[in-house]
């Protein structure tokens, strides 16, 4: 079933005390000012997630997420983080190949795959991230490097496997520059992968695949980009650092 989702990545930002702080703000607003159906999911650190996921524990609107995890169950991986870790501290989510995560963590489409693989295989809740650096928009071959991602990252799953999966379009260079998609350049792209899922797994999961869009999403911004028909919410960075704006851009879909 398609779902409206809002995830804010905090990435590597806030103290426990501080992401407490904030993720408590966040619920509470939530709670008393949104009165929709979309999913809200906070994307927080590590450190942070079994302490926030019990504040989360009682809410019907907000959970947690983890920022990535490793593609190996267990094992000699210094400093990595397993899937049975993250369930174990109640994570219900985990974001995949994130841009940061492929340019400066050298993630490539068949590491984000197998990452992925490990997240449906626990029953945890992926959100695959794909999007183009600027180069290749301005060089205009954008849409067919994005598709190629989810033909690389994603396309040798089973339709049953697809289904729970959720895609977050970041256009790279929107990604803490300032610089925003136009909604017509979201929604053209949003268009275009769906028609892309449509020609590999069939409309109907097409239609039910949710696509958030992601690059420098705020609370001025996201009622325009939110209102394009292909696009079914966002994935939020810096604006989820502050909670009246990103409950304001939670309000906005």
């Amino acid at each position: 079933m398609r779902h409206k989702i809002v995830a804010g990545n905090w990435k590597m930002n806030k103290s426990l005390e501080a992401g407490m702080s904030l993720a408590s703000e966040v619920i509470n607003m939530v709670a008393d000012e949104y009165h929709g159906n979309a999913q809200v999911v906070l994307g927080v650190p590590f450190t942070h997630l079994s302490a926030i996921s019990k504040l989360t524990a009682g809410s019907t609107k907000v959970s947690v997420a983890a920022q990535n995890c490793s593609q190996f169950l267990s094992g000699a991986y210094t400093g990595e983080i397993s899937v049975e870790m993250l369930q174990s501290v109640g994570a219900e989510w985990v974001i995949i190949g994130h841009s940061e995560r492929r340019e400066y963590f050298g993630e490539t489409d068949a590491i984000v795959h197998e990452k992925t693989k490990t997240v449906l295989a626990a029953n945890l809740k992926p959100i695959f991230c794909c999007g183009e650096p600027l180069a290749i928009r301005e060089g205009g071959d954008y849409l067919n490097y994005v598709k190629a991602q989810l033909t690389n990252g994603l396309f040798a799953f089973s339709a049953e496997d697809f289904s729970k999966i959720v895609i977050a379009y970041e256009p790279i260079w929107a990604i803490g520059t300032g610089l925003t998609a136009s909604p017509e350049q979201a929604q053209e792209m949003h268009a275009a992968l769906r028609a892309h899922i449509a020609a590999h797994y069939g409309q109907e999961i097409a239609d039910n695949t949710s696509l958030l869009y992601g690059g420098s999403v705020k609370a001025n911004n996201a009622k325009e980009l939110f209102s394009c028909p292909d696009v079914d919410g966002g994935l939020v960075g810096g604006a989820a650092l502050q909670s009246r704006e990103f409950t304001e851009i939670v309000k906005a879909i």
